[in-house]
């Protein structure tokens, strides 16, 4: 089944993404990576070294020819701060894609909406590929999008947390919304919050803390491939309607006496 998600004119094969922060090794991170069958890695500018390539890095172990490498500003908490590494990874070679995330509460690590709004028309207008990580309020998903943003990222519960997707009717309101793919970024514990997110009809899922977090982040990763896989189907399949009452799975009609 030939399922593409494009964004930009650019395809995509995997519809879950993953993040290489909290692995106990390159090693770890890049055999995660592989078991999770995924095209795209994100990758924290700030905290990760992938700029110098004459000291050991990431970069080492995921080959740039086999995976879309994106950029993320994970650690900013300004503007000038998320422009800054998103430039410089640019400038690098690595990537014009960028997950942007302006943060806003150190404790929560909520999104800095303002300044994600803001944010996001500067590097849109620089010709990067935004994908802004933000809340689940429709609204601010609208005006991302009025702002340039290529895709939105609502969160499903807090970064790190593993709650998994705390507020469906809100992510389907922006479904509904926005008229670019919505990648649910955050919160994710366990294959079920993949498979939830893509049967809702999300266009993506990215997942970090969920595989790295897990006593066996090998085993996780193929889980959360085989829930995406899953949930994207059952959606593109479309569901029975909910009933109150029981429904016959063998109608009386037409039976033999």
């Amino acid at each position: 089944m030939k399922d593409l998600l494009i964004i930009k004119g650019i395809e995509f094969k995997s519809r879950l993404w993953v993040g290489t922060g909290k692995y106990k090794s390159f090693e770890e991170t890049a055999r995660a990576i592989e078991a999770s069958g995924t095209d795209v890695v994100t990758v924290a500018v700030r905290r990760v070294n992938i700029l110098d390539r004459n000291k050991e890095n990431l970069l080492d172990y995921i080959d740039p020819k086999k995976y879309k490498i994106l950029p993320n500003t994970a650690g900013c908490f300004t503007v000038e701060e998320a422009l800054r590494y998103a430039r410089l990874a640019r400038e690098a070679g690595i990537s014009d894609m960028v997950k942007l995330e302006v943060i806003g509460d150190e404790k929560t690590l909520f999104p800095d909406v303002c300044g994600l709004l803001k944010a996001t028309e500067i590097l849109a207008k620089e010709g990067f590929i935004v994908f802004p990580y933000t809340n689940d309020d429709p609204i601010i998903a609208k005006r991302l999008v009025d702002a340039g943003a290529a895709a939105v990222m609502p969160l499903g519960a807090p970064i790190g947390s593993g709650l998994g997707i705390r507020n469906p009717y809100n992510i389907k309101i922006i479904l509904e919304t926005v008229n670019v793919p919505v990648i649910v970024d955050a919160g994710v514990g366990t294959a079920s919050d993949v498979a939830i997110a893509m049967e809702l009809g999300c266009d993506a899922v990215l997942v970090n803390t969920a595989i790295a977090g897990a006593q066996d982040s090998i085993m996780m990763a193929q889980a959360l491939k085989h829930a995406c896989i899953a949930g994207r189907f059952a959606y593109k399949a479309g569901r029975i309607p909910k009933k109150l009452y029981a429904s016959a799975s063998s109608p009386l009609e037409g039976m033999l006496i």
